[in-house]
């Protein structure tokens, strides 16, 4: 009988529906094992090829420990908040509600068409309000704790989304979803104190087994330096603060640069007699991203202020001020000394500003033809009074204790980490849930209140001065004060798409608890995560913010982990067959629908399995997808040719013992594709040498989390117990992984003239023997004297003669 996918995987799906074989078990003895993928956006144009690489992998690992006794969780749900949503909303005059509810039913139809072993009796979605209740009961204990709280700042502002971005979403400069301009705007916006975590965010990733290039990344992107903060007195009487890596070259600060949104600016009006240049210059500035402004090979601007000057606190001379874009507000404090001579980007503003240049670290060439800029023991002090004569870094600290004796700076550790700007003046997200009494303040919503949901507007458009569509819900923002009984108004912001994803694997563990967010019970139970995949795309936001989210749960008892996640993995993405990313521009997409259709779910596992080494991109290529989907035609062949047996052959022991080694700890490593390797060696050897019932049943098993719909329906023909998805791993005994005979090449002076069949622990002097027996040796060697005897243990016997 051919094999037919589409009869096969619709009656497997729904047997498992009807078992509920994936559900995990609450209070269970059983050890547990808690898989996670990130759960998706459920965008209008559904899944792509890329999407299931990441939940197959994982599959095979949840689907492989289930039969290995444990008790699995591996969930789905929907982050479905968010801007593209909205956007279709506003465009098609349809609510976002309705728009994510016609897509998540699209999406979960093509999840479960790949037989992928959710448990979808805990499916989440983020715009539920039985859920975001939660995600506005965390954000209230962030402000209670002073971790959120509201700041007028300089914001990242999308042209065409009209809304604010959080530094992580502008990229080289534009808008990570839309590709529009990105300006600054002044705005009060919510922010949280990511920062006061920021030195735990580092420690911590030496507990976890984390990827190496996740962990370098967030470093990385935290950012974290040592040095001193240092005043600079001006000769308005004012106090510049800077902040610097190299405090040891204060003799060699020529020149002081501050942030176009410098406050002191407009402070010193009057004073300066170019102002309106500098107002301009600042105007130019708000109209270029972070990106833009801080490029190091950007070509330098800047204005100098006519009419105020620093001095230098170490010498007292004093030295101009210069505006450039290139110093911004939000990242230390707004200022810099600038040390022309020792660093590469003051030094091509000096020469293109005419500041001056003083070498202050000798070891280098002629500091006036490029900066110096060695922090090794190559270098030492010149031009710097005490300092003279010590090395980099042994005049750090020198300077750093000169500072503090004197009360002019300090010793600081720095982040380039800022807080996470937590407003969105959108309408399709979490309305955050305080209201604002001219009396008492900013007030939080009594938490037996929650949820405070939505309301129904007219229009999801920003208003004209990019304010949130609550806005204009007069009779939703005006309330009364939970204080004082007084008139108060809602915060018509909403929070951004990360807050819904920064704890829902917590309420994976008890989705349905209508009085925490999770109880004490399962929380402890299924805490951490014990494996998390998803893409490097999410390290510096999804990751972090969830980490930080965790590390402040458990800092109020709510959560029982300092880390939510024990391990992380990232996958590379699938390419289209042009080796390019995949999108509709591009032409380049390829629809799971059609693959599953015209080869089934199991070949489209295997395939995305097998097309190459998980953690690098890989490219589609339908010549493949064809050659998986005719394994599984000879997988199904097979089985009119087993023959009786209950138990292994002596011909495939070792086959049969190496094999399910093999594919155990490449399933453990995320080596599906060696895996599938060797189950495709396996099944030739099946082919070429005969297979009994006991093989072809561990054939069966093994392929099982690859290929989970033919293998059940095999296993059922072939009188398998009960389903095979539920059924126990084979194991496997080391000793019988290895064969007893093996069979050794036999060379003389290099040249191959037979070969033996030994036993595979046999001696050396065993091996030479029996190849000195040979008759083609005996010929080879008669009449010439030996020279040395080579065994390389079964592999090669080489006589050397002469």
């Amino acid at each position: 009988m051919k094999y037919d996918h589409k009869l096969v995987e619709k009656k497997w799906q729904d047997i498992w529906d009807e078992a509920h074989c994936f559900e995990a078990e609450n209070g269970s003895d059983k050890e547990k094992f808690y898989a996670l993928v990130e759960f998706p956006y459920p965008s209008g144009q559904g899944l792509h090829v890329g999407h299931p690489r990441s939940y197959t992998a994982l599959d095979i690992v949840a689907r492989k420990k289930r039969m290995q006794g444990y008790n699995v969780l591996y969930p789905m749900g929907w982050d479905a908040f968010g801007l593209p949503t909205e956007n279709f909303a506003i465009k098609n005059h349809i609510h976002p509600a309705e728009v994510t509810k016609k897509n998540v039913a699209r999406f979960k139809g093509q999840l479960k068409s790949l037989g992928l072993s959710f448990d979808w009796s805990r499916e989440i979605n983020t715009t539920d309000p039985n859920y975001y209740k939660w995600t506005q009961w965390i954000f209230l204990q962030l402000f209670k704790k002073g971790l959120a709280y509201k700041k007028e700042m300089s914001v990242n502002w999308c042209t065409s989304c009209k809304c604010v971005l959080a530094n992580e979403e502008v990229v080289n400069g534009v808008c990570e979803r839309c590709g529009s301009e990105v300006v600054h705007k002044t705005k009060s916006q919510w922010m949280l104190a990511i920062t006061k975590y920021a030195q735990r965010l580092i420690d911590d990733l030496d507990e976890v087994d984390f990827i190496e290039r996740v962990k370098v990344q967030q470093k990385n992107w935290i950012g974290r330096s040592t040095g001193a903060e240092v005043d600079f007195k001006t000769t308005e009487g004012d106090t510049l603060t800077v902040y610097t890596t190299r405090p040891d070259t204060l003799f060699g600060a020529t020149y002081m640069v501050i942030s176009p949104e410098h406050p002191t600016i407009e402070k010193w009006a009057d004073k300066l007699k170019n102002i309106d240049a500098v107002r301009g210059y600042r105007e130019e500035a708000a109209r270029k991203s972070d990106f833009e402004r801080t490029e190091l090979n950007k070509d330098k601007t800047g204005v100098k202020l006519d009419g105020v000057a620093a001095i230098n606190p170490v010498n007292g001379r004093e030295i101009p001020i210069f505006v450039s874009d290139y110093v911004l507000m939000g990242y230390g404090t707004g200022a810099i000394m600038a040390v022309p001579a020792h660093d590469d980007r003051d030094w091509e503003f000096a020469k293109k500003f005419g500041c001056e240049i003083i070498e202050v670290v000798s070891g280098g060439e002629d500091v006036q033809k490029a900066a110096f800029t060695a922090k090794d023991e190559t270098g030492i002090l010149v031009n710097s009074d005490f300092l003279n004569g010590k090395t980099v870094k042994d005049a750090i600290p020198a300077m750093i204790a000169w500072l503090e004796e004197k009360g002019i700076g300090h010793a600081k550790v720095q982040y380039k980490l800022r807080d996470w700007v937590f407003s969105r003046q959108r309408y399709w997200g979490e309305p955050i849930p305080l209201v604002y009494c001219e009396k008492c303040g900013w007030v939080p919503v009594p938490e037996e209140q929650l949820p405070l949901t939505l309301p129904d507007v007219e229009s999801y458009e920003p208003t004209e001065n990019g304010e949130s569509p609550l806005a204009k819900m007069t009779d939703w923002v005006n309330t009364t004060c939970p204080c004082c009984g007084g008139p108060a108004k809602r915060e018509t912001d909403t929070m951004p798409q990360w807050a819904g994803s920064s704890w829902y694997f917590l309420r994976y563990m008890d989705p349905h608890n209508d009085k925490a967010l999770a109880s004490k019970e399962a929380l402890e139970y299924w805490s951490p995560v014990d494996w998390y995949n998803g893409g490097m795309e999410h390290t510096t936001l999804h990751l972090l913010y969830s980490r930080f989210w965790h590390k402040f749960l458990y800092d109020i008892g709510v959560v029982p982990t300092k880390e939510p996640y024990a391990k992380r993995t990232s996958h590379g993405m699938i390419l289209g067959e042009n080796g390019e990313k995949m999108s509709k521009s591009r032409g380049n997409v390829v629809n799971p629908d059609e693959i599953v259709d015209t080869y089934g779910a199991d070949t489209m596992r295997l395939y995305e399995m097998f097309i190459g080494d998980f953690e690098k991109a890989a490219p589609w290529s339908p010549k493949s997808i064809k050659g998986c989907r005719r394994f599984l035609e000879r997988v199904w062949g097979l089985a009119e040719k087993v023959q009786e047996g209950d138990a292994y052959s002596k011909q495939h022991e070792v086959l049969m013992h190496r094999t399910i080694k093999k594919v155990g700890e490449d399933a453990d490593n995320l080596k599906a594709n060696t895996a599938i390797a060797a189950l495709m060696t396996m099944l030739n050897e099946f082919y070429d040498k005969g297979v009994n019932k006991a093989e072809y049943m561990t054939f069966l098993t093994l392929l099982n989390p690859f290929a989970p719909h033919i293998t059940e329906e095999l296993w059922q023909q072939m009188g398998g117990e009960g389903l095979l998805s539920v059924a126990p791993w084979p194991v496997y005994e080391e000793a019988k992984t290895v064969e007893d005979t093996v069979e050794m090449a036999v060379q003389v002076n290099g040249k191959l003239k037979c070969t033996i069949k030994l036993a595979a622990d046999c001696d050396k002097q065993v091996a030479i023997d029996a190849a000195l027996a040979e008759e083609k040796v005996q010929n080879a060697i008669a009449g010439k004297e030996m020279v040395k005897q080579i065994v390389v243990p079964g592999k090669i016997v080489n006589l050397v003669v002469r």
